[in-house]
């Protein structure tokens, strides 16, 4: 049976944290990209790191047009994989985020990739590094280096995967999976059923209010997950 359901992943603070690592690393490509030291920086959940890179470099008086948002990308990449041993020292895999990932590789019918912020350099590293890279089709995903606005990510991953498994994905068939507001509106608005975890900074009330279909506390129960994942993308759609 081929795939005819998208799940699509958070990265950050819904599958793993960087422990500080990950502010250090943004830090040190800025400065290399900019020539100029970070000293500030906005809220990074649920941005994609393409705005957060403009927005940060207007905190700084810079313009965004003169810089290269691809070279920074892959310095961050580079920053994470030459500090590793620091990222899996400082940061951790998400309880029950390994056990729902390797419960959906096991679903029928199901195709896992991710929706990230991250740009796509970015997430192979983290992902590699903390051994989850195995788990999702990278190919069918979308990215922070896709598009600056969330919600455009979603029908974008929706081509990838439609075009790889020659299957057409829509919101009755795609689920986003974050633990930001952000995350939640950004599916809502572009096109998928989201589940929100309170595996961040966000509490409960504030994903249910911002729209999700379906809030957990975190991923450890993955019966409940996986219950909630088939009601809303049902084999049907």
């Amino acid at each position: 049976m081929g795939a005819n359901r998208l799940v699509l992943w958070d990265i950050d603070h819904t599958l793993i944290e960087t422990g500080g690592v990950g502010r250090e690393v943004f830090a040190a490509a800025f400065h290399a990209v900019t020539g100029t030291p970070m000293v500030r920086m906005t809220t990074a959940a649920g941005k994609t790191e393409l705005a957060f890179f403009r927005e940060t470099l207007e905190l700084h008086g810079l313009s965004p047009a003169r810089f290269s948002f691809a070279r920074f990308a892959r310095l961050m990449a580079c920053g994470y994989h030459e500090r590793s041993h620091d990222l899996l020292a400082c940061g951790r895999v998400l309880p029950g985020a390994v056990g729902a990932l390797r419960a959906l590789a096991r679903v029928p019918g199901i195709a896992q990739s991710v929706l990230t912020g991250n740009a796509r350099p970015t997430t192979e590293a983290k992902l590699k590094i903390f051994g989850l890279d195995r788990h999702v089709d990278l190919d069918i995903g979308a990215y922070g280096d896709d598009d600056a606005v969330r919600a455009a990510l979603v029908p974008i991953a929706q081509r990838r995967a439609g075009r790889k498994l020659g299957q057409a994905f829509s919101r009755d068939s795609t689920l986003l999976i974050g633990d930001t507001p952000a995350d939640v509106i950004a599916g809502r608005d572009g096109g998928a059923r989201v589940i929100a975890v309170a595996s961040g900074e966000s509490g409960l009330a504030d994903l249910k209010e911002a729209g999700a279909d379906v809030v957990l506390r975190d991923l450890t129960d993955t019966g409940a997950l996986l219950d909630a994942i088939h009601t809303l993308l049902p084999t049907s759609a």
